[in-house]
């Protein structure tokens, strides 16, 4: 049976509610699909179509102490919507070019087919495409030369995309992102560098836009888009890769999982504010028991109602918390005791950050402290953004190794994310706070059991289990969001301007939150319905477009979009266990809808205890192990 939008989930309270998977529009490829090498792909595409013109071979500029040469500022599509974002810059290896210098600062390069760097070729190299888009933000392109030499020196050719963000209204971003893609197709035979051998790599919403690009390719249903900014048709613009470091997406049912995960955390709501938690929760549930979800073994999972009317038992919640002792047991097999978590950040007193809810370690909301001042995230405990630099397409040298350019220097002026993605959060209150030296595991059990036990140790296994889910998020992962965490009652989150209509106002969204309110008779319903019956210029409503930024519609087959994108051949996906920005489903949903879509050769999934809102690792660094982890998957190619 597929998720329609028109489907009626019968809940515990005989509450109807309208579900999408979801949406009305189911799309198709325009080219013919089949199984080829592990993974859809098109059988073949037309020639392109288009007037741009491809990169000037005669406009090199060349970067000695790198040994790159480069050119920024290359259009992408013809009729830009934002020419200020919409240009993308490209950097390549030395040792892909012949070059002879024309005297004036500039190069004539030709591709060096016999030029190579460790098993890379100028026609074998892998193109990787950062996604800095906190918050779905806009991502400026680069105004001049900024040194990737992690990726170059592995013999990577690095490619930076302008796009646009939430102000121009969802599906701008990914719209970019996907032509900035059919672009470098187009000029595949200039540019070195395999075109089919594209990973994008993102964080929260970048990890997101990312995870779309890793889901939606070819999809039809984003060719009207494309066509309006004058973006190369006839082309694919699907990747093989997508790296999603706490992506914040599936947003068809964000609402409605972070009240059945974390919901158990609020206090002080009103009447009408608990109703909608628990209608949300049990709306959730709904879903998951439609929706199809299997483990690795090819097991269904569901959630079962309790005599009190909760959803917290059946194969699915065992299955989430199994996932949530296994990142526990990483963990305690990861660190060598004595352990200092005071040192490693905090909240959990895990490694790579140990933020609690995504708050670095203390608490503040939106992403200032209570005091006024700006957290000070000098010894690594704040967001990473690595290989991304600063949101504004300036600085992009790692943090807290490196001096930025422009004003912006490495440890003393770094943000915490929150400043960044401008997304709205309330203070976080609860939960453990964990500092000092542990000698021993047992000590660090003990800590996590200081206000009741909830962990069970077995030290000479060094293994531990936990009591429940509740007891998890009681203790590490309260709500930080209010009511509707993603469509805000009052259209203030930053979701809300996403699927707004490129004014840079807040829409509204979630057909079932609006629904909940109908049936409560709230007065937010009004504002719901009107919202959900706008049409964009194309004119899709906001259904069309949610699907669109959803990668589950893609991938699961309940789903009516099962199967109408190219889906990328890889994934690797990590997130920290702690942050409080969305529940958790958000990523093991995306992982187990990925491990049953055919075709995929491997999907990489951890979650990272002790660590928040942030590029997540459990022992090494993001960019080293992304690298990695693009050079693996190029060996199996």
């Amino acid at each position: 049976m597929k998720i329609r939008k028109t489907i009626s989930l019968i809940m515990a309270v005989v509450m109807a509610v309208s579900v999408t998977a979801w949406g009305s529009e189911t799309g198709s490829p325009d080219e013919t699909v089949t199984e080829a090498a592990g993974v859809r792909q098109t059988a073949s595409m037309s020639e392109a179509q288009t007037n741009l013109a491809k990169i000037d071979n005669t406009s090199w500029q060349y970067n000695a102490e790198d040994d790159v040469y480069y050119q920024i500022g290359i259009s992408y599509c013809e009729n830009p919507a934002d020419a200020s974002y919409e240009t993308l810059a490209v950097f390549v290896p030395g040792a892909y070019m012949t070059a002879t210098d024309n005297g004036n600062g500039t190069y004539t390069c030709e591709i060096n087919s016999g030029g190579s760097i460790g098993s890379y070729t100028a026609d074998t190299a892998p193109i990787v495409i950062p996604v800095n888009t906190p918050g779905y933000s806009a991502m400026a392109p680069l105004s001049s030369y900024s040194s990737f030499t992690e990726y170059t020196n592995e013999g990577f050719v690095y490619v930076h995309a302008g796009c646009r963000g939430r102000d121009a209204g969802a599906p701008a971003g990914v719209t970019d992102l996907k032509a900035a893609v059919r672009y470098i197709r187009y000029t595949d035979d200039v540019l070195p560098g395999d075109a089919e051998s594209i990973f994008t790599f993102g964080m929260s919403g970048g990890g997101a836009q990312s995870a779309l690009m890793g889901s939606t390719g070819d999809s039809d249903l984003y060719n009207t888009y494309l066509e309006e900014i004058g973006a190369v048709m006839g082309v694919s613009d699907a990747v093989l890769g997508s790296m999603c470091w706490c992506p914040i997406t599936n947003l068809d049912t964000a609402d409605e999982a972070y009240e059945w995960m974390m919901g158990v955390t609020r206090n002080g709501l009103s009447e009408e504010e608990q109703l909608i938690s628990d209608k949300l929760a049990e709306a959730f549930a709904a879903y998951i028991n439609l929706a199809g979800l299997k483990d690795e073994d090819g097991n269904v999972l569901t959630l079962s109602e309790s005599s009190d009317g909760i959803y917290q038992s059946g194969t699915y919640y065992d299955y989430m918390k199994t996932v949530i002792e296994e990142s526990l047991n990483n963990f305690l097999s990861d660190t060598e005791f004595p352990y200092d978590a005071s040192a490693s950040g905090g909240m959990m007193g895990g490694p790579g950050g140990g933020m609690r809810g995504g708050h670095g370690g203390m608490t503040f909301g939106n992403g200032d402290r209570q005091d006024g001042e700006r957290p000070d995230f000098g010894d690594g405990d704040g967001p990473d953004f690595g290989e991304y630099g600063r949101p504004d397409g300036e600085g992009a040298t790692p943090f807290g190794e490196e001096e930025m350019s422009g004003d912006m220097t490495a440890a003393e002026d770094k943000q915490p994310y929150e400043a960044m993605d401008d997304i709205t959060r309330n203070e976080s209150t609860g939960g453990l706070s964990l500092s000092g030296t542990y000698e021993t595991a047992q000590d660090y059990i003990d800590a996590l059991n200081a206000d009741g036990e909830w962990v069970i140790y077995d030290a000479s296994a060094n293994n531990a289990t936990i009591t429940s889910i509740e007891d998890f998020v009681m203790a590490f992962k309260s709500a930080s969001k209010n009511i509707g965490a993603f469509d805000q009652l009052d259209e203030g989150q930053g979701e809300n301007t996403l699927f707004g209509y490129g004014d840079g106002d807040g829409a509204h969204f979630d057909a079932v939150l609006a629904q909940i309110l109908t049936d409560l008779g709230s007065s937010y319903a009004s504002a719901y319905a009107e919202d959900l019956t706008q049409t964009d210029d194309t004119g899709n409503t906001v259904d069309v477009r949610l699907n669109m930024y959803t990668p589950l519609y893609y991938l699961l087959e309940s789903s009516e979009g099962y199967e109408t994108s190219t889906v990328a051949k890889y994934w690797r996906i990590r997130t920290g266990i702690a942050q409080s920005d969305c529940a958790l489903s958000t990523e093991i949903n995306l992982a187990l809808a990925l491990e049953n879509y055919s075709g995929i050769e491997n999907v990489d999934f951890e979650t990272v205890w002790g660590a928040g809102h942030t590029q997540a690792e459990r022992t090494g660094s993001s960019t080293d192990n992304f690298i990695a982890w693009v050079n693996e998957c190029m060996s199996e190619e």
